[in-house]
Parts: structure tokens; sequence; C-alpha cells
């Protein structure tokens, strides 16, 4: 039986395709959970924060840096995260990282603070940050070229699951166990989830003549990305696309439903996983949209303003009936999912030697936007006094105007970028 991360080479040299269904699936089914937790983790503050903050007597500004920090700590490793992926190999870094993984979640279950919870995020943040890299070198590595874009698929629509987990069954298990039994066992998944990498997966030998990369090898890389004409104007682009997301269904949608609406942890959960859901049937989606508009920037000027003036309607209004809640939501999750097509114009736009860095930057661009919108949202909310342990309607609205006006900026930026297609 092939050994799936041992490919075989044929007469001339090159990797025949893996032959064992079985471990093949195993195998890819163990890397896509592993990236399935790093989402779960990073999503998983928003159902929980009203309940954090009536546990820990947590701010505004508390939620808002122990939220953004996993973004923030994430974007500040992926250049070193490459040299050590290059240097190490995907399934040494993975083990490494995990045993990060399993000790912050646990700590983040013990935390009896806001400083504790803040160390416990930081390090969620280091250790998942080589969940969705890791897994596309080594796929790159041990698998012919045309099962690349297949792996790489059903990597990323597992790890998807993980957004899902985080809304409506994290509030089930957070109600049945409380949310530190919950994380405690989300640190043991890990662990079974290491403990199968290990078995399953082996090294792949990195190409004859590979010249291994040190850090500042990596930044020089970057900065020759950033001089590309194009590529400042996508970085912002990353910087917005996903940051709406990750400020609603992230973070602080669940408070403001809370807050505005008076719903529950359980009504929190089954509202967020709404936009949750369609962001994932959405992102399949906007993934073809290039196809059918024969370009990058039309259909990623849609998905933009659709979310900028979502948010502008909610920034308006303030709160919604009930059955136009449900479908702000809905639609908001769906629109805000053209990501996959900022980043297809982004590999489009960039020469074949420099892609590596230029989707590292663009994927820098893409979790520092979530950082920034979380952080600044918090800090915005807390200029404005609790009621009861409320924070008032005025004060989200305040916050999804900010981030219109953000999304406002990326569009602004990004309509001068050319369309290769076009």
């Amino acid at each position: 039986m092939t050994d799936p991360s041992s490919p075989p080479t044929d007469p001339a040299g090159g990797r025949r395709p893996v032959r064992s269904t079985t471990l093949v699936v195993a195998l890819v089914a163990t890397l896509g959970a592993g990236y399935l937790v790093s989402q779960f983790l990073r999503n998983g503050i928003a159902v929980l924060a009203p309940t954090l903050t009536a546990d820990l007597g947590l701010s505004a500004k508390d939620l808002a840096l122990v939220s953004s920090v996993f973004f923030f700590v994430f974007v500040a490793v992926q250049i070193p995260l490459g040299v050590a992926i290059d240097r190490f190999g995907p399934k040494r870094v993975m083990l490494a990282f995990a045993g990060l993984v399993i000790g912050s979640t646990l700590l983040f279950a013990a935390a009896a603070n806001a400083g504790e919870l803040l160390v416990a995020r930081a390090l969620m943040g280091i250790g998942t940050a080589c969940y969705l890299m890791a897994p596309l070198a080594y796929y790159a590595r041990a698998f012919p070229p045309e099962r690349f874009a297949t792996l790489a698929g059903l990597q990323l629509g597992v790890g998807t699951l993980g957004s899902l987990f985080a809304t409506a069954p994290l509030a089930l298990a957070t109600a049945a166990v409380g949310w530190r039994t919950t994380f405690a066992a989300t640190a043991g998944l890990m662990g079974v989830i290491a403990l199968l990498v290990a078995v399953l997966m082996r090294e792949p030998k990195a190409a004859p003549g590979t010249r291994r990369e040190t850090v500042a090898d990596g930044l020089r890389g970057v900065l020759a990305v950033w001089r590309l004409p194009d590529a400042p104007r996508l970085f912002v682009m990353n910087l917005t696309a996903y940051s709406s997301f990750a400020l609603v269904v992230g973070l602080w949608g669940g408070p403001y439903l809370t807050d505005a609406y008076g719903h529950d942890l359980t009504a929190r959960g089954a509202l967020l996983f709404v936009p949750a859901l369609t962001q994932a049937a959405g992102m399949i989606v906007w993934g073809a949209a290039d196809r059918v508009f024969g370009g990058y920037k039309v259909p990623t000027l849609i998905g933009a303003l659709a979310t900028a003036l979502l948010l502008l309607l909610l920034a308006i209004v303030g709160t919604l009936p009930a059955p136009a809640l449900w479908a702000w939501l809905a639609a908001f999750g769906f629109c805000s999912a053209f990501l996959p097509v900022v980043i297809a114009h982004g590999r489009a736009c960039f020469p074949d030697r420099l892609v590596g860095r230029g989707m590292t930057l663009m994927n820098m661009g893409t979790m520092g936007g979530g950082f920034l919108s979380q952080l600044l949202g918090g800090l915005l909310i807390h200029q404005f006094a609790p009621v009861a342990g409320r924070y008032p309607l005025d004060a989200y609205r305040a916050v999804f105007l900010a981030q219109f006006v953000f999304c406002l900026i990326g569009v602004l930026a990004y309509v001068k970028v050319r369309d290769p297609l076009r």
C-alpha cells in the first residue's frame, strides 16, 4: 500500500499519483480538521462575548483586544512561518504548533481575567497560523501539480466548517457543559489531530537544488511584491474584504444581538449560524464569478459595495424586525464572501516568480483587516457608557458606519487596479 506522504517516483524521476485512496482521504481529512479547529478558535468569541463579559467582567475594549490579538499575531508570524516550513517541513511545524494550540486552548479554558484570555488568544493565533499554509505546502510537495487545486479546495472547504461550529454548535455546547469544558474538549480534539498527523504523514523531500530562505529573504521577497504597480491597492482591498465578516460574525455580532435585541446564548448561536452558512456557500459561488463576468473587478466591486450598503443600512436603522434580520444576516454572509475573487485577482497580477510572496502579502492583508476592524470596533464601542451592563444601540450603529467607511476605502483603492482578464 502506497504511503500518501511519500509518493513514489517513476523512472524519469517524477512523482506518480498517490494510489491509496483510503490513506489520502484520512490524511486530507486530518489536515482539514486542523484548519477547522483554527477557524473555530478564530471565530468563537462572537457567540461567547456576552457570556465572557458576564463571567469575567470584560469591557468592550477588553473584548476587542482579546479577539483581535489572534489576528495580529497570525499576521506577524506569516513570514517566519514560511521559513520554518521550508527548513523543517510541514509535518514538524504542525506538530510543534499543535502543542501551542493545545496549551493555549487549555489556558483559555482556565482563564480568570482579561489578561489571561489575552495571552491565551495570542498563543492561539501563533499556534493556528500554520494550519492552512503547512498543509498547502505539503500538498504541493507530495502530490502531482494537477491535484493541488482539488486538495487545496478540500482543505479550505473542511476548514470553513470551523466557522459554522463557532456559532450554533458552540452555543449549544456552552449551554450544555459550559464554555470552559467546551474549550478543554477542543484542546483534546487538537491532541487527536496531532497524533493522526504523526501517524499518517511523512515529511516529503524538498525538490533537489531548493534553496532554503532566511527571514530576511522572505522580507525582501514581500517588499519586491509591494513594489509591483497594483500590489498596494490590492493589499488595501484585502484589508477590507474579510474584515466585515470578522467584525460581525467573528466578534461584535454576538454582543449586538444581545444588547440590541435581548437574545440569549442559544439565539445568538442560531442567528450567527446563518451568515456563517451563507458565507460558506457564497465562497463557492464567488469563486466562479470571474468566469461568469469575464473579469475580476466587476464581481469584486459588486460584493464589496453590497457588503458596504448592508452595513450602512444597519447603521441607519439600528435594528430590524425578526424576518428582516434573518434576511440581512443571510445576505451579509453571502455578499461578504467575495474574497476568493480578490485572491484570484492578486494571483493573476503577480509574476510566477513572486506568486508565493504575493499570496503571503495578501494573506497578511486579509488577517490584518480582521485585526483592525475588531480592535477599532471595540475602541469605538468603549466610548459609549453601558447601561445596566449593555452598550446602547448607538454604539453598534457607530461601528457599522465606521466599517461602511472602511469598505469604501477598499473600493476606492481597488477601482484603479488593472484587470488581467480585460
